[in-house]
């Protein structure tokens, strides 16, 4: 099962590691960044370990998500593949996608 990332998603992940560098914390940066991309890339083998997303109306099943130090990383389960749809900080308001 492959993983595909959204633009968006790359958008707000590069944003986040950007923010948190400018503010010193780069040692913190490196580690987030590390933590959320072997969790995506260990996805494919457990993802029916991740909760339904509840922000996500209408959903089937298929749409799911994880935190990792407060940031909120939210895909969908395909036949084929997995979407990565967005990553958004814990204390921002859901977003409708």
């Amino acid at each position: 099962m492959s993983i595909k990332w959204n633009k968006i998603a790359i958008k707000q992940l590069l944003n986040i590691i950007q923010f948190i560098e400018e503010n010193d914390f780069d040692n913190y940066s490196e580690l987030l960044e590390n933590d959320i991309l072997k969790k995506i890339k260990d996805l494919p083998a457990t993802h029916s370990h991740q909760s339904p997303d509840r922000f996500k109306t209408n959903n089937d099943g298929s749409y799911r998500a994880f935190e990792i130090d407060r940031y909120r990383i939210s895909f969908r389960v395909l036949l084929n593949e997995i979407r990565i749809l967005q990553i958004r900080h814990t204390s921002r308001l859901p977003r409708q996608f």
